[in-house]
């Protein structure tokens, strides 16, 4: 198991080092299979400048029936920036592929959401400055400084 301080690191500037890309990309691959279950995902988004792909590990949050993207790392995530971008259109992949529309939750509407990540998303738990064990109203503070999608198919 990675410690939380290493995986602090592994994101400083809130960017992936060298060690975290290429775990992404591992991650990625496993995750697109579909056989790793709790949520395990690949998220593919497309940069609107460049017209490149970015595929990228990520762990679905389910609350009150619903499926939520989160940003881990905050508002400057690359991923964030080309959903907004493309309107919201991105690919799921987990045994198959899944287009589907994210659609951005009201920061005010956040707090829950980030709490039901945090206990299901454990490596996201270093990058966000709230315990799990805290109750809902912590996360209030810092809720629009995360992005949450809905995740709807198309």
């Amino acid at each position: 198991m990675i410690r939380e301080d290493s995986l602090r690191r592994m994101y400083a500037g809130g960017r992936p080092n060298r060690w975290a890309r290429f775990l992404n990309r591992v991650s990625a691959m496993v995750f697109s299979l579909g056989v790793v279950g709790h949520g395990a995902v690949t998220l593919e988004t497309v940069n609107p400048k460049s017209r490149t792909l970015l595929t990228l590990p990520l762990v679905v949050a389910r609350y009150e029936g619903n499926e939520y993207a989160v940003s881990m790392l905050g508002q400057g995530s690359r991923w964030v920036r080309n959903v907004r971008a493309a309107n919201g259109k991105a690919v799921i992949c987990a045994g198959r592929r899944r287009p589907v529309v994210l659609e951005e939750v009201r920061a005010d509407a956040r707090a829950p959401i980030l709490e039901a990540y945090l206990a299901q998303a454990p490596g996201a738990r270093p990058h966000i400055p709230v315990d799990q064990s805290e109750p809902v109203a912590s996360f209030e503070t810092i809720a629009a400084d995360f992005p949450v999608f809905k995740i709807r198919d198309v």
